[in-house]
């Protein structure tokens, strides 16, 4: 065994530059990396592409089924490797789930510092995955690995739904209501681990909230008042929301005071425990959002904080909406909440206290 493995490991989130969703690329650069991309438009029995920046790609396969195909991997959140795999499990399970499907298959993708990590702990991280997936009712049935300079860990997922009850994040309509599933500021809870001033409350908290499989999706689907799902991850509640109110062409109003938050959050935030993730989430996307004059800087960090296996975020009619919140609180999440509404007029997001 080389030396470097035989030596105290090194904590997983000193091992890479960022962590959990807060890797993704900024919403900005990736719309530019995207701007070539060739359209798929030819392809009839492909019902959802990359033209709406949705959850998962969506092929209708017959009358009564569609398959939903997604890929979601990033680098540790935490320093536990069972926790890591549980979360990188968990949050690429929700975007088969976001579409208003029910998974039925994953494939790993692993990419670890070979000779850097232990190998038990490669092995507790794959655990972990597997473990959310066995709760999710599938199997990891293969996948991939490779040798790399930063842990990497995730899964491409494959899931089913009648084609009828496919969920886009475009068919918001004007008068829906907005209903955020888990609380935010998971982001923060991330930082505040990385620098050591996380107590174990927080990060149970954090745990609690990143490896809760967004289960009511498949269900909400099926409700006829229901009219567009997405979850909230890297791109911070302001980020998806905004995605949803250009991809349904409407104006979105969020309430900072109905926002479900995690505890210890806004303390943190004060204290200046913000990801750089959400400065440039603010930076891609901020000239589409109207903030109050009185938001501080701490609340605007928060709202534009990456969240890795975050919440479902629904749209749909007034009337829906206890049917929506049963959904929710009968599989245990009992902090989802209204958080806002999408009215009439230019696709941006204005928040309001």
């Amino acid at each position: 065994m080389s030396e470097s493995l035989t030596a105290t490991p090194p904590r997983l989130t000193s091992l890479s530059h960022g962590g959990g969703c807060g890797c993704k690329i900024a919403p900005g650069v990736l719309a530019e990396l995207m701007s070539t991309m060739p359209s798929a438009a030819a392809y009839s029995q492909l019902l959802v592409g990359t033209e709406t920046s949705d959850d998962a790609a969506v092929y209708k396969l017959n009358e009564e089924q569609a398959l939903i195909a997604t890929t979601d991997f990033f680098m540790p959140i935490v320093d536990d490797p069972y926790d890591f795999g549980r979360i990188a499990a968990t949050n690429a399970l929700s975007d088969v789930y976001a579409m208003g499907g029910t998974p039925i298959m994953a494939l790993a993708i692993v990419g670890m510092p070979i000779n850097v990590m232990a190998h038990a702990d490669i092995a507790r991280i794959l655990e972990g995955g597997a473990a959310v997936c066995a709760d999710a009712g599938i199997p990891v049935a293969g996948g991939h690995s490779i040798d790399s300079v930063e842990p990497i860990y995730g899964l491409a997922v494959m899931g089913l739904a009648h084609p009828s009850h496919i969920k886009r994040n475009a068919d918001a309509k004007a008068g829906d209501v907005l209903i955020l599933g888990k609380p935010l500021g998971v982001g923060v809870l991330s930082a505040a681990l990385k620098k050591d001033i996380l107590d174990q409350a927080g990060y149970q908290a954090m745990i609690n909230a990143t490896t809760k499989l967004n289960r009511p999706g498949a269900q909400l689907a099926r409700l006829p008042g229901v009219h567009a799902i997405t979850d909230v991850t890297g791109f911070g509640l302001l980020g998806h929301t905004l995605e949803m109110a250009r991809a349904s062409d409407l104006a979105a109003h969020l309430r900072v005071s109905d926002i479900p938050w995690l505890p210890g959050v806004h303390e943190l935030a004060r204290q200046g425990v913000i990801t750089g993730a959400s400065g440039r989430n603010w930076q891609s996307y901020g000239a589409s959002i109207h903030l109050p004059s009185r938001l501080d800087d701490a609340m605007r960090g928060l709202l534009t904080d990456p969240q890795t296996s975050g919440g479902l975020l629904v749209a749909c009619e007034p009337e829906a909406v206890e049917e929506v919140l049963s959904t929710f609180r009968s599989q245990g999440f009992s902090q989802a909440a209204v958080v806002g509404q999408f009215n009439p007029g230019d696709a941006s997001v204005v928040v309001e206290s």
